[in-house]
């Protein structure tokens, strides 16, 4: 089995981290336990000038880091974290443009199989429009022609809407997207295998919808930081290769595609409905009870995922179709240091790795953080917790940390 996140952003996208380059997403995905890593941001001519540089191809449509920067990052790596680390060629691209008398905006995950396609393909995005401002570029082109163009480049391109409920930027989005796949992607539909469902659904709330019972579901992380690798990734058992990939993602009985681990929905920033500048956030049944209105000051709410999900389903929550493939929903284990801690998952940078060096350590040769654990394995594992923990941020008092988290 292994783990692949094939959704994130380099530092040439704006509002993201500025380590966020091939060195520290090889050591981050050691210790988030990937095995398989979308680049992202592959039509930024300068991003891909340093994969060129900085990795190798492996011969199956997937690259490696260079073997003398492996050796010289090896000594970071905790020795149970240790694993064989492939990237992907992927790219992520909001495209806004007007179908139907309204305006749409509908972002896509592109995934190639060689630099010679993507290079291909940039030279034909360049000439619509501004691909070297911005990592993830707008461009004013129709994401079905989109499509068409990636197919005439590479037909064996990897398309997939990407997080399909975001209300603003996405396929089904209650603000600029579409009711049905096909009014998106028309002709073109059946070149589509897979569905990223975001950070604020999990799959379960997508199986009340039939129409995507036929698409293979998939989950990433959308990072804009080393650390939020992993926090949503796939389950593959397959090579990790990019035929491997396109083969479980085609598949309808589950051969290839296991699964995926999941954020929590309700953590997710667009899950409920809301109006961000009076600090509200409403459940579906409250959104209706006020008239689709801010109950302060009476502004237009922003219908979140699970009010559209509502909206669009033909099966009651619960059921789904026979072929549902399984997840598990986890907590980051930043945020449960953060929480023994009593300080923010984000504001403590490094003291993450240091203080989950115990547990990696003891659960034995392969330590995978994207696999749930048991508690009492994790008690075992984190003997040398307390330690680190308070070593790191000067956390002390007669509560352990066992029974903080508890």
């Amino acid at each position: 089995m292994i783990v692949a996140d094939l959704h994130i952003h380099s530092r040439f996208s704006r509002a993201t981290a500025r380590d966020l380059d091939p060195e520290h997403l090889w050591l981050a995905a050691q210790h988030k336990g990937v095995d398989l890593l979308g680049t992202g941001d592959f039509t930024h001519p300068g991003w891909v000038e340093e994969l060129r540089e900085k990795l190798t191809e492996t011969g199956d449509g997937a690259y490696a880091l260079r073997p003398e920067l492996e050796a010289a990052l090896a000594p970071r790596v905790i020795p149970s974290c240790r694993r064989g680390v492939r990237f992907l060629l992927s790219g992520e691209i909001s495209c806004i443009y007007k179908r139907h008398g309204a305006t749409r905006k509908v972002h896509v995950l592109i995934l190639m199989p060689s630099f010679e396609a993507v290079e291909k393909l940039n030279a034909r995005l360049a000439r619509l429009g501004n691909i070297k401002s911005d990592g993830r570029p707008i461009l004013g082109l129709d994401a079905r022609d989109l499509l068409e163009l990636c197919l005439d480049v590479e037909p064996g391109v990897i398309f997939i809407p990407a997080h399909i409920w975001t209300p603003w930027f996405s396929l089904f989005g209650s603000k600029s997207g579409f009711d049905r796949i096909e009014d998106c992607f028309a002709d073109l539909t059946g070149h589509i295998q897979a569905l990223e469902t975001g950070l604020s659904s999990d799959p379960a709330m997508n199986w009340r919808l039939s129409a995507l019972d036929r698409f293979t579901l998939v989950s990433n992380s959308d990072a804009h930081s080393p650390a939020n690798l992993a926090r949503e990734a796939n389950l593959l058992d397959c090579a990790p290769t990019y035929p491997d990939l396109a083969t479980a993602l085609a598949g309808q009985d589950g051969d290839g595609f296991a699964g995926t681990c999941e954020f929590f929905p309700d953590e997710g920033k667009y899950h409920l409905d809301g109006h961000r500048k009076c600090n509200q956030r409403l459940s579906p049944e409250e959104t209706k009870r006020h008239g689709g209105r801010c109950p302060v000051c009476g502004g237009p709410i922003t219908v979140g995922v699970l009010s559209r999900v509502e909206e669009l389903a033909d099966r009651p929550a619960g059921q789904g179709p026979a072929h549902r493939r399984p997840f598990e929903s986890l907590v980051p284990l930043a945020e449960v240091l953060g929480e023994v801690m009593q300080r923010g998952a984000a504001s403590w940078g490094r003291s993450c790795t240091s203080c989950a060096r115990p547990p990696w350590r003891n659960w034995g040769e392969r330590a995978d953080p994207c696999w749930p654990r048991p508690l009492a394995a994790c008690a075992r594992a984190g003997s040398g917790w307390r330690e680190a923990t308070t070593a790191s941020s000067g956390w002390c008092g007669s509560s352990t940390p066992a029974s903080a988290g508890s």
